[in-house]
């Protein structure tokens, strides 16, 4: 469930993506020196939505250094990090953590279990700093875990789970706040879950693997189905997002909740369509 929260970088003037890459290059190092090479491994564009968005509303002080690394060895470029930098790389951790052991649970893959056990250390050192928070979202986690276990395919009930989990997240304080980034949060995770469901449903029903959509994915509406839902949840998330106070990198926020998130989405949609059509097309050809 990683890898949807992106930026559309086609719609971005390049020093809007360079702001947005320095934060996640912020991210980069920063799990590398807490989690070493295991937790770098880790890194994804989510939490630097997270940081960004956070930093944005609370305006902590951001640090901006130049530096290379191994993705780009040969030019310096801009590295930002803040309070919040080290706060989504806990929170990285802890997901990742989770996914993997998730995977396992799933599909026995045993990589994810070899990755799980890499990760583990800097999983309880998460689970020592932010106690309460991980009981929550363990308690969360260990629902829908026993939830598909069950076979449940009411996929408002299971993506609020894991939309609690993300409100989990981003509530990082008890303030004015709270209640928009809670809402936020719900709508964003349950977006997530949803479209890591449907991009995985017929992988998942040809490996007899639990998938929320298994019972609707059969429905010649399918397709419109997931659109509408899909766009209810971003529509509530984007109405929360409008309402809190952020001035700083507003529109690069923006790209991500406006185009960003659908990218991967639409990708999944379009070679499906392309797939179904090359197959009427043989079918057609071999009567």
């Amino acid at each position: 469930m990683f890898g949807y929260v992106i930026v559309n970088k086609g719609e971005m003037k390049f020093r809007e993506f360079d702001v947005y890459h320095a934060y996640y290059c912020g991210l980069c190092r920063l799990l590398k020196e807490k989690y070493g090479l295991a937790g770098q491994l880790s890194l994804s564009y989510d939490m630097t939505f997270v940081i960004m968005l956070l930093s944005g509303l609370y305006e902590p002080d951001t640090v901006t250094e130049t530096g290379k690394c191994i993705a780009r060895p040969f030019e310096k470029h801009m590295v930002k990090r803040n309070e919040f930098t080290e706060y989504a790389a806990d929170m990285n951790i802890l997901l990742s953590y989770y996914k993997c052991l998730d995977d396992w649970a799933d599909e026995r893959k045993c990589a994810k279990k070899l990755y799980a056990g890499l990760l583990e250390k800097g999983y309880r050192r998460v689970a020592q700093k932010y106690a309460v928070r991980v009981r929550y979202i363990e308690d969360l986690m260990g629902q829908l875990q026993r939830k598909e276990k069950e076979g449940e395919c009411d996929i408002d009930k299971m993506s609020r789970l894991f939309g609690e989990v993300m409100a989990g997240i981003l509530v990082c304080r008890d303030d004015a706040w709270k209640g928009n980034l809670y809402r936020l949060g719900l709508n964003l995770g349950k977006f997530i879950y949803l479209c890591d469901a449907y991009e995985d449903v017929e992988k998942d029903l040809e490996n007899q693997v639990y998938n929320p959509f298994r019972e609707m994915y059969e429905a010649p509406d399918f397709e419109e189905r997931c659109r509408d839902i899909l766009t209810l949840m971003m529509a509530e998330c984007s109405r929360e997002f409008e309402q809190l106070p952020i001035l700083d990198n507003i529109e690069i926020l923006r790209n991500i909740i406006y185009s960003g998130v659908w990218y991967r989405y639409e990708k999944v949609r379009g070679e499906r369509e392309a797939r179904k059509k090359g197959s009427g097309e043989k079918a057609g050809a071999g009567q």
